[in-house]
């Protein structure tokens, strides 16, 4: 860590097109919350290693291709066992052609998502901030 952070993770804005149509994956956490996956950094990996694999641990999806330019860093403050924490977290967009996952045991269910549902459905604030920018990179597009 830089001292600025005790924590660093990584994750995915994962989304899939079907037709003309873009779904976000929304992933359902056992507090209840719902987040895209993400994970703590490892000794030696670089950001978009440790995406790539909290995706294969927290989905099965294993063939992602990462959209150049969409870099977001999010940083909170939350109590880790009681202990104050300042955590930064990575996302990188990613697109996938999988459409079932195949969950860890940290997660109780997932959805694939139109944006609107998406952004509604998503707890945080951060998380929809992220689902903003991610839809406004891609806009009309097909990838």
């Amino acid at each position: 860590m830089d001292g600025t952070y005790d924590e660093k993770s990584c994750g995915i804005v994962t989304f899939r097109e079907i037709g003309t149509e873009r779904e976000y994956l929304v992933l359902k956490y056992p507090g209840g919350h719902l987040d895209f996956p993400k994970g703590h950094i490892e000794e030696g990996e670089t950001e978009h290693e440790t995406a790539t694999r909290e995706l294969v641990e927290e989905t099965g999806i294993k063939d992602v291709e990462y959209v150049d330019g969409f870099r977001e860093e999010i940083a909170y403050r939350y109590n880790k066992k009681g202990t104050p924490s300042h955590k930064l977290v990575v996302f990188f967009l990613g697109k996938t052609e999988a459409k079932d996952c195949v969950m860890s045991f940290e997660h109780l269910d997932y959805y694939w998502l139109p944006y609107d549902a998406a952004y509604n459905k998503t707890t945080f604030d951060n998380a929809k901030r992220l689902l903003k920018k991610a839809e406004e990179l891609l806009g009309d597009k097909k990838l």
